[in-house]
């Protein structure tokens, strides 16, 4: 599963604190809801070595609270995890500062991050996600309750660029966090309304580094290999980076990217045959987690055009591996795929969603008054958690 050395050095090894957990290398698995499961993370952390942070997808703060079913299910960790990372999102302060009291009572997790960065429109259209840094104070508030009710815990936080090209808010908001103790901040260096159209502004990560030198900024955005890591660290001078589409059916980057920080990367490049491992064990895990078979691998089916991006498989094949409800059936159908392809030039770039959107649905008049607030409270909480 090797090719040749990276073509660029590796940056400084420089350790990312957050809080009392180092991170080293600095390479952090982004939040994505209905992927970053415990079962996807266990995939990351193996071929990691257990080096880097994987952070659990999105949590609704009000379905915590709740104890909704599945969202204490989506809490759940592998006694092997460390940090157990977990992501909130929350549009009112006291159902936030609840969330983050019952995680700390409980021990639920070790790292908790503050998700202002997503961009749909479920999320966005009740003021939070990508939508909520645009009123200063109501981040203030929610940062002010998360930090306070932490205790030990470190809160990050992750975000975009700002709604569009005319309401941007990351460097108001990074100064925002760094009064109310955030301990390090992610930036996707997209608006809300690119969503994942164009291209991702590394200029944006390196202006908010200068504006907030006082906590650790990771960037996010278009890192589709340990070259790109690595490129973006040198380039933005970001203190790490968090990797969300590019591990899409390759959740060995993760391999690479310690291999590339540590100076001695030779990315993965594997055979369909071992893809074919990879896939199994995934839908495998799934049904171990879910606690049904099937359940398990139809919740994979989403993975598996992922995971076979650029391999010559046919299209009755693909069909048919995305409609599988059974690992035997699963087991069938790859046994009748060509193992023996190499990894194929068109596995490599963008993967996941690529288009933009130009439109961001919010409430009404949200636009009017950064510093207006009022009419925002407990009934924007969402009461579900996940994808």
């Amino acid at each position: 599963m090797t090719a040749p050395l990276s073509t660029l050095a590796a940056p400084p090894a420089a350790p990312l604190a957050i809080g009392p957990h180092t991170v080293r290398p600095p390479v952090v698995l982004a939040p994505m809801a209905g992927i970053t499961n415990a079962p996807f993370r266990t995939l990351c952390r193996e071929f990691s070595g257990g080096k880097g942070l994987f952070v659990s997808e999105m949590i609704t703060t009000r379905a915590l609270v709740e104890r909704n079913e599945k969202t204490m299910q989506l809490i759940h960790f592998d006694a092997t995890e460390t940090p157990r990372s977990i992501q909130l999102y929350g549009v009112d302060p006291v159902t936030v500062g609840k969330a983050v009291r019952m995680i700390v009572d409980e021990g639920l997790a070790d790292h908790i991050d503050l998700n202002f960065g997503c961009p749909v429109p479920k999320v966005t259209r009740r003021g939070g996600g990508s939508a909520l840094p645009y009123k200063r104070p109501l981040l203030r508030a929610i940062l002010r309750e998360a930090v306070s009710n932490a205790g030990d815990l470190p809160v990050t936080m992750k975000m975009r660029k700002g709604i569009d090209d005319d309401h941007l808010t990351c460097l108001d908001a990074g100064r925002i966090a760094v009064e109310e103790g955030v301990t390090a901040i992610a930036l996707h260096g997209r608006t809300a309304a690119q969503h994942y159209g164009g291209t991702a502004d590394w200029d944006a990560i390196a202006r908010l580094k200068e504006h907030v030198p006082e906590i650790p900024v990771l960037g996010n955005g278009d890192i589709w290999s340990a070259d790109d890591a690595l490129r973006m660290v040198r380039e933005t001078g970001c203190d790490g980076v968090v990797v969300g589409r590019g591990c899409l059916g390759r959740p060995w980057l993760f391999g690479d990217l310690v291999a590339a920080f540590e100076g001695h990367g030779e990315p993965a490049r594997p055979t369909l045959r071992e893809v074919a491992g990879v896939m199994r064990r995934h839908a495998e895990l799934l049904g171990e987690w879910i606690g049904d078979e099937a359940r398990g691998v139809i919740d994979f089916r989403k993975h598996v055009a992922w995971y076979l991006k650029g391999f010559s498989v046919g299209s009755e094949l693909r069909k048919r591996l995305a409609i599988t409800s059974s690992l035997a059936e699963l087991d069938e159908l790859m046994a009748g795929l060509d193992l023996d392809q190499p990894w194929p030039d068109g596995a490599d770039g963008p993967r996941g969603r690529t288009s933009g959107n130009n439109r961001v649905v919010l409430p009404d008049g949200w636009l009017k008054d950064p510093y207006d607030c009022a009419g925002i409270g407990a009934d924007a909480e969402l009461d579900t958690s996940g994808g």
